[in-house]
C-alpha cells in the first residue's frame, strides 16, 4: 500500500514506519493519522514481521500538529464539512491523535520508538503507547497544550503518569515548558540515549532483530496487553488471575515446548504460533470497546 504522509518498510521480521514528511518537520495531519493506522493494520497481519520501530524523516521526529491553518488549527467544527448541533459524543468528534494512538496501543507486535530529533505535541504522545522508546541526545521534547489554550492530546493523560509517575507528569503537562531527552531519559520515559541518528536507528535495529530471535511472537503479544491493562485493578489478585490462565494455555502450546526444548539443546528458538491466527481462548481478556 502506497502512503502520502509516511514510509512503511519491511526488512525481515523488522517493519520501519518513518514519519515522512521532512519538509515540514513531520507534523501531524489527518491523513497521517489514517496512514499510521492502516500500516499497523499491515504489520499485524504479516506474521513475518516481528517488531515495529517508528522514527522521522529528516531532522525531527515530529514536531506536533500542522499549524498551518493558523487560528483555527484545534478548531474541529470549524473545519467540519458537515455542520449541525454539536454532539460532543458523535465519534467523529473523537481527538485525531487519540485515534492513532489506540490502534498504537492495540498493536499485536512491539513497537519502538525512535526518537531522532524533536518530539513536540502530538510527536511527544504518540510514543507513549510504544514499548520501548530511545531516543538522540539534546532533541527537544514538550508537551505545550497549556500554553496553545487546549488540552493534552493522544490519551496522554492516561498513558504519561503510567509511564513517569503523576508528579512528573503533571509538571510537564502544566508547564508546557520544552524540555531535552536527557531530562526524558532521567525520567524514565527514554529507555537509552544515543549521540548520532545512525546509532540510535542501529539500536533499535538490534533490538528489534533480538526480539524476533529469540521471543515467541504470541507471547509478546500478549504480555504487552497484559502489562497495560493491568496497570488498572486495585488488587493483584485480578493479575494473578488473569496470569493463571495466560501460563495455564501457554504451558500446553507448542510455543512452551520449543522454548524449552530450544534452550536445553542450546540452539536458536523457531516458535511455530502466529499472533495472525494463534492467539490464546481466553483472549482478549477485557472488555472489547469500539475505538
Amino acid at each position: 500500500m502506497a502512503f502520502d504522509t509516511i514510509t512503511l518498510e519491511i526488512d525481515g521480521p523488522i517493519a520501519t514506519i518513518t514519519l515522512n514528511r521532512p519538509e515540514a518537520m513531520n507534523a501531524f495531519t489527518h491523513d497521517m493519522r489514517d496512514d499510521v493506522c492502516a500500516a499497523l493494520d499491515e504489520t499485524d497481519a504479516d506474521d513475518a514481521v516481528r517488531a515495529v520501530i517508528f522514527t522521522g524523516a529528516g531532522r525531527a521526529f515530529c514536531a506536533g500538529a500542522d499549524l498551518s491553518t493558523g487560528a483555527e488549527t484545534f478548531n474541529a467544527v470549524s473545519q467540519a464539512k458537515e455542520q449541525g448541533e454539536l454532539d460532543d459524543r458523535d465519534p467523529r468528534w473523537r481527538d485525531s491523535g487519540g485515534v492513532m494512538n489506540l490502534r498504537i496501543f492495540q498493536s499485536i507486535k512491539p513497537v519502538i520508538a525512535a526518537i531522532n530529533g524533536p518530539a513536540v505535541g502530538i510527536g511527544a504522545t504518540m510514543i507513549l503507547p510504544m514499548d520501548v522508546r530511545i531516543a538522540v541526545t539534546g532533541a527537544k521534547m514538550a508537551y505545550p497544550f497549556s500554553r496553545r489554550g487546549i488540552a493534552w492530546d493522544g490519551a496522554a493523560s492516561w498513558f504519561l503518569p503510567r509511564v513517569v509517575g503523576v508528579s512528573t507528569a503533571m509538571d510537564w503537562a502544566m508547564s508546557g515548558r520544552t524540555f531535552r531527552t536527557e531530562e526524558a531519559h532521567q525520567a524514565g520515559l527514554v529507555k537509552a540515549l544515543y549521540e548520532t541518528p545512525d546509532a540510535l536507528l542501529e539500536a533499535a535495529n538490534a533490538y528489534a532483530e533480538e526480539l524476533a530471535a529469540t521471543t515467541a511472537p504470541v507471547s509478546v503479544a500478549v504480555m504487552r496487553q497484559m502489562a497495560w491493562r493491568m496497570l488498572g485493578p486495585h488488587t493483584p489478585m485480578d493479575a494473578h488471575r488473569i496470569e493463571s490462565k495466560a501460563i495455564l494455555h501457554a504451558g500446553m502450546s507448542p510455543d512452551a515446548a520449543e522454548g524449552v526444548m530450544s534452550f536445553l539443546e542450546k540452539r536458536p528458538p523457531e516458535f511455530p504460533l502466529k499472533p495472525s491466527s494463534d492467539l490464546p481462548p481466553w483472549y482478549p481478556f477485557w472488555e472489547e470497546e469500539e475505538y
